[in-house]
């Protein structure tokens, strides 16, 4: 499996990202022990000089951790049709122990890398660069998780075998089923799940929505965001998706992705993953709007991001209301 075109990509980033991170170590490290703004010594200079530099490497990777999310999901539902019982992503995913891990992983560094993407743009912004030293740390913190990534990916891919008979999805994503959180997601009454979904992303929609325009409660913003997250995948899992299968018992959020339905799920991800990145980026300015330096720029772009943020989750709202109006579906009797 190492061999296919989409797999030696995500490798090659994964070990770009990797190698880069690793370089910019010593670098950030030094950060962190030596900068001083106010001192004119020639390290100081040579740090400010630098600092650019290794901005846009970690800019660089961080971005490359927004597409390689997407390139990873394309990569296993491409590969489930190498596996007898898999019907998509999860069958691939299932082929291996680190299939799903990966994956999580993976989740987990696109929001990283999108605040750390928030803070560096505001930092930069700004002439005294009151961020320089959190980001440096922050990207430390970073450079173990791409390691593990890294890892997980390799030892995934390169475990997989054309003659493993995985599990479908159905056996993962059922309201029977003992898989954990999969399972409890996809056994939740559609009423209770519907309520959740809409609550979670209405109320997301119209906190950041209230942000954008005043300005005020941008943390709970940012916190209703993360939480809409949650709901949005869950409501997807529990019900949404068996409306756009139009079958009352198949839970899957991959199979969504796949042609024969239209490709509806990028429909849904790309605006709950944007929204929610966004949204929690604007949340996180609201930390450090006080900091010297950043009293103008970090809540207008706070402002910005709720903005994005507010759109993405009522854009979610109308598809999600449109699609199951268009359904043939009937789960709740009137």
């Amino acid at each position: 499996m190492l061999f296919q075109p989409s797999v030696i990509a995500l490798l090659l980033a994964a070990t770009l990202s990797l190698v880069m991170v690793a370089a910019a170590a010593p670098f950030a490290w030094q950060i962190l022990r030596r900068w001083d703004l106010g001192s004119g010594s020639e390290l100081q200079l040579q740090l400010e000089r630098r600092t650019y530099l290794f901005s846009t490497l970690a800019a660089f990777v961080c971005a490359s951790q927004l597409l390689a999310l997407l390139l990873f999901v394309f990569t296993a539902d491409r590969l489930s049709a190498m596996f007898v019982g898999a019907m998509c992503a999860v069958g691939a995913l299932n082929a291996h122990a680190w299939g799903f891990p990966a994956l999580l992983l993976q989740v987990a560094l696109f929001f990283l890398a999108a605040l750390w993407l928030v803070l560096n743009h505001v930092d930069t912004r700004a002439r005294n660069y009151p961020l320089v030293r959190l980001k440096y740390a922050l990207l430390l913190g970073l450079t173990p998780l791409l390691a593990l990534s890294a890892w997980l990916q390799w030892s995934y891919f390169r475990g997989l075998k054309a003659d493993i008979i995985t599990s479908c999805c159905g056996s993962l994503f059922s309201g029977d089923s003992n898989h954990g959180v999969a399972g409890e997601m996809a056994g939740l009454a559609p009423l209770p799940a519907m309520l959740w979904f809409y609550g979670s992303l209405g109320l997301a929609a119209l906190l950041t929505a209230w942000h954008a325009w005043s300005g005020r409660l941008g943390l709970l913003a940012g916190l209703s965001s993360g939480g809409a997250f949650v709901g949005g995948i869950a409501g997807i899992v529990s019900f949404l998706s068996l409306y756009l299968y139009e079958h009352p018992h198949h839970h899957c959020p991959f199979c969504i992705l796949k042609p024969e339905y239209d490709y509806q799920g990028y429909a849904l991800y790309l605006p709950l993953f944007a929204a929610t990145a966004a949204g929690m980026g604007s949340g996180v300015l609201q930390l450090v709007r006080r900091v010297r330096g950043l009293e103008q720029i970090a809540p207008a772009a706070s402002r910005r991001l709720a903005t994005v943020a507010a759109w993405g989750f009522g854009l979610l709202l109308c598809l999600a209301a449109g699609m199951m109006a268009g359904s043939r579906l009937v789960l709740l009797e009137p």
